[in-house]
């Protein structure tokens, strides 16, 4: 076991990112966990990831602590709340917009 505090986690860049920041809870380099990692997510209004396209293998699922935010495919777009998650399948493309004026934290796990 591994315990990590929030005041022990670092930001970093996500590419495809803006008007956010992002940090790592747990992963290699954190806990030394091998099939998956866990972020936590802080999107400002109008901070979002850009279309990341159908070519990125790891699964991935996001659940929203604080806010309202918004996930779009190519077909359908899903307005999550507190409490509302997304599971985002290998090599599925996705878009993430805060449309409000309120900051969104969300819990993000991704597979290796």
């Amino acid at each position: 076991m591994k315990k990590i505090s929030l005041d022990e986690v670092k930001p970093y860049a996500a590419p495809g990112h803006f008007g956010m920041v992002a940090m790592r809870l747990s992963g290699k380099e954190e806990t030394g966990a091998e099939k998956f990692w866990v972020g936590l997510s802080h999107f400002l209004p109008g901070g979002g990831a850009e279309y990341a396209y159908e070519d990125s293998p790891p699964e991935k699922f996001y659940l929203v602590l604080d806010g309202e935010i918004t996930v779009k495919s190519k077909t359908e777009n899903f307005t999550l709340g507190p409490m509302d998650g997304i599971y985002i399948a290998p090599n599925e493309g996705r878009e993430i917009i805060n449309e409000t004026n309120m900051p969104v934290t969300m819990l993000v796990a991704v597979n290796y």
